[in-house]
């Protein structure tokens, strides 16, 4: 088992952690080459588990809701409970890695996650599968963080920019990967398990990784580790929730009083949580998320693109998955086949990116949404026109386009967030940008699943699915216009 514990720091980012929010930390130069080819699989394997668990529900809710007559409302709470747990935990997630050391919280979130998917698998009720599921994406928050604050730590120069774009290739593949395997998985009905196979697959999965992060992760952590921001947590939390759970609980539970008021609490948290961040940073303190990392002109400009991109995308997923089961009766693997394309193009798009990248700078991300909205509009065209003889080969075209823009896209966003990060706040900066990513793609399935979800019963699926793509392509648009503004060159 390798006790590696990687503390020692450069003079400058010495320098830096001494007025650090985040404390000092981990070293940027003498770390380099620590993560071994081994260790890099590992914490990539980490990074894909809990984002296809995201996914991986969405063909198998109508099995769910067979075995355990779980209603609509009940079935919305299966897929937001495990994305608000996630999304809410994921910075704290971060700062205790940057505490405790982050190949600990590594294991421990590896392990919970192994449990939490058991229970889930094995879940009596509905009830109890909600339970489980809230309780797995806790465990993902503590797990996923870790990935990239460890890459961060653990590299430099090229092999971080080769790192950093393998991680962003591995969470687009697991996204599209969660519904193909989750409709795989439903259709062989292993040993008679259905729908809970999409659950009790982690178990193993979970298991190999313990032993290989036990092996081949090194440590790394903080070595001025700052106290928990609970009242920063607490607003988060609260914030995350008043904006999450209502909007996607909101229709399949008739819009309740609750609902209307959780939204309304959600700026008065927001604000709140900004002023106390603001307040214990300017006092010298640690706040949960420094608002000074925003002041990173990379940061800034990634974030507000990755917004409009994972709400795209997880809306997307969601909708597809809907319309091809309930609007065309295609079975769980059709389903899930249906995205193959998508999977194939994204893979070789994001290996393609390191190079274009050195090449053409940024505007690659311009011409990754040019080619995405193509991807899209061609989707509308073929399900406007057939939509009631839609065949595997009629959508191919489509999503197999749209799948190359997202490629060339998201591996570049995510290695453009990260480049100004400095390594002491190496955990909190993952842990904002796995945040903001986390929070639109549950926000995707919120507002876009919802509108076509809404507009269905009035104009049919076909109809409903164009006008949600509608609008997914006008949010490709916004990024594309968004991404002119990245400086030409990745530092």
């Amino acid at each position: 088992m390798s006790q590696t514990t990687i503390r020692t720091q450069t003079p400058a980012a010495r320098a830096a952690g001494a007025s650090g929010p985040a404390g000092a930390a981990h070293d940027a130069d003498e770390a380099d080459g620590a993560l071994n080819a081994l260790g890099l699989f590992t914490v990539l394997l980490g990074a894909a588990l809990p984002l296809i668990d995201f996914f991986i529900v969405n063909v198998a809710l109508p099995a769910m809701d067979r075995d355990l007559n779980a209603g609509p409302a009940l079935l919305e709470l299966v897929v937001a409970g495990y994305g608000v747990a996630y999304a809410v935990l994921l910075v704290l997630g971060g700062r205790l890695g940057d505490t405790f050391g982050r190949r600990r919280l590594f294991l421990a979130g590896m392990a919970a996650f192994g449990l939490t998917s058991l229970a889930c698998g094995l879940a009596p009720n509905a009830w109890s599968l909600v339970a489980g599921r809230v309780a797995q994406g806790a465990s993902a928050a503590l797990l996923l963080p870790q990935v990239l604050a460890t890459i961060h730590a653990t590299t430099s120069g090229p092999r971080r920019a080769r790192a950093v774009s393998l991680y962003g290739a591995t969470a687009g593949l697991a996204m599209v990967a969660g519904q193909i395997l989750g409709g795989v998985l439903v259709a062989a009905d292993l040993a008679g398990t259905g729908w809970r196979a999409v659950f009790l697959v982690n178990v193993p999965v979970a298991l190999a990784g313990l032993a290989l992060a036990a092996r081949a992760i090194p440590e790394t952590r903080s070595d001025r580790p700052a106290p928990v921001d609970v009242p920063g947590t607490a607003l988060l939390a609260l914030a995350l929730i008043a904006l999450l759970l209502p909007l996607t609980e909101g229709r399949a539970a008739g819009w309740p009083l609750w609902t209307w008021l959780l939204l309304a609490a959600f700026p008065l948290a927001a604000v709140a949580f900004y002023a106390i961040e603001r307040r214990l940073e300017s006092s010298g303190r640690t706040p949960l998320l420094p608002p000074s990392l925003f002041a990173l002109p990379g940061l800034r400009r990634g974030l507000l693109m990755l917004l409009p991109f994972s709400a795209g995308f997880g809306g997307f997923m969601f909708v597809i998955a809907v319309a091809l089961q309930q609007g065309l009766r295609y079975g769980p693997v059709e389903a899930g086949l249906a995205l193959t394309p998508m999977a194939t193009t994204f893979f070789i798009a994001s290996l393609m990116g390191p190079r274009l990248v050195s090449r053409y700078g940024n505007r690659v991300v311009t011409t990754g949404s040019v080619i995405q909205a193509v991807g899209i509009a061609l989707l509308i065209l073929t399900v406007h026109q057939s939509w009631t003889d839609l065949t595997l080969a009629d959508l191919l075209p489509g999503i197999a386009i749209a799948g190359f823009g997202q490629g060339l896209q998201l591996p570049v966003l995510i290695r453009g967030i990260l480049a100004e990060v400095p390594a002491e706040r190496a955990g909190v900066g993952s842990g904002v940008m796995v945040t903001t990513q986390q929070s639109a793609l549950a926000l995707g399935v919120a507002t876009l699943g919802t509108l076509f979800l809404t507009l269905t019963p009035s104009m049919g699926m076909g109809d409903a699915m164009v006008r949600t793509l509608a609008l997914q392509l006008a949010g490709i648009v916004v990024t594309g216009l968004l991404s002119l503004r990245l400086p030409r060159m990745l530092g």
